[in-house]
């Protein structure tokens, strides 16, 4: 678990996630909120579920990339 972590919390691989999750993220907000997004009638609860969109794609590049790092190492 140190070593995936240690893995995870390096800077190339943030910032491949942070990349992903600011393209991903902007789509599936605006697939899942277009609808209250043109009139601007977004309240609290919204703008949470705004904000874990982005995180769910952040979570899978990286553990992708993890997994993608360890692998190759084994090699």
């Amino acid at each position: 678990m140190d070593t995936w972590l240690r893995i995870a919390l390096r800077a190339d691989i943030a910032r491949r996630s942070l990349k992903v999750a600011a393209i991903v993220g902007t789509i599936l907000a605006l697939i899942n909120n277009w609808d209250r997004l043109v009139p601007y009638s977004l309240d609290f609860n919204a703008w949470v579920k705004i904000a874990l969109t982005y995180c769910v794609p952040y979570c899978v590049s990286t553990y992708s990339s993890v997994g993608a790092t360890i692998a190759q190492s084994k090699k």
